[in-house]
């Protein structure tokens, strides 16, 4: 087997994630190339991923019932949406309440 590429849809387990793989697959009767995605779980030894993430995935040894593929490296981290603070959007508050509305003449 050769390594594949994916994005991470699962994190929730502990050393573990699930990444979902695409491929062009070829259609006889209609001659048109359609994307078919394959899930695999794989050892994610140090917790690294995210949902999201781009990764590269290496076929092992089985190491569990489903798990078949390692971790190799991450080609690209997902951005992560962090919600502001409440303290953040005080100050940003205090800030545009400082600042004098433009007088338009």
């Amino acid at each position: 087997m050769k390594s594949v590429v994916g994005v991470v849809v699962s994190n929730k387990m502990q050393k573990s994630v699930v990444v979902a793989v695409d491929r062009p697959f070829h259609h006889k009767l209609y001659n048109r190339y359609v994307k078919r995605t394959s899930k695999f779980m794989a050892h994610d030894e140090n917790n690294t991923c995210n949902i999201g993430d781009r990764v590269r995935l290496d076929p092992s040894r089985p190491l569990s019932k489903h798990k078949h593929w390692i971790l190799a490296e991450i080609l690209k981290k997902a951005r992560i949406y962090v919600p502001p603070s409440a303290a953040d959007v005080a100050a940003n508050a205090n800030i545009k309440s400082e600042i004098p509305p433009s007088s338009t003449s």
